[in-house]
């Protein structure tokens, strides 16, 4: 069973801004260099080989888990001022999946499979699927969905 990571997703209010910045990110990188996006992490995954074992970062937007990236690699670095950080190498596919309320919470967490919410598309056959994201939240708040 895979293991995932939550993060919060700071400064996108949107599954479509987190697209945007990933769409950015790739297209800063130079000629030739793989596709990936890479998130930088100060603390290492003690449980890389399950993360990598079909693993996916839970991104958090606005209070509710909205989105996914699946997991690639787990790359352990130093930066230039001798501190220990982490790559957290990704498919820059942005997978939206089924809303849940999430709190606040710092750095990033373990996700196990059971507790990770299905992906929007195989969670609702097209109508919520179809819905755009505020209509969603606010249906959500209203405890309509």
């Amino acid at each position: 069973m895979p293991l995932h990571l939550i993060k919060l997703c700071v400064g996108c209010d949107s599954v479509a801004d987190l697209e945007s910045w990933i769409k950015q990110k790739l297209k800063a990188l130079k000629t030739g260099a793989k596709r990936e996006h890479i998130h930088t992490t100060r603390m290492v995954p003690k449980r890389a080989d399950d993360l990598t074992a079909g693993g996916s970062l839970y991104w958090v937007i606005r209070g509710e888990i909205a989105a996914r990236e699946k997991i690639v690699a787990i790359e352990p670095f130093r930066d230039k001022d001798g501190i220990g950080r982490c790559r957290l190498v990704m498919q820059p596919k942005v997978i939206a999946v089924s809303p849940r309320p999430m709190r606040p919470f710092q750095g990033w967490r373990y996700f196990t499979e059971d507790a990770a919410p299905p992906d929007l598309t195989r969670a609702a056959a097209g109508s919520i699927a179809t819905m755009p994201e505020p209509l969603r939240r606010e249906l959500r708040d209203l405890g309509l969905l």
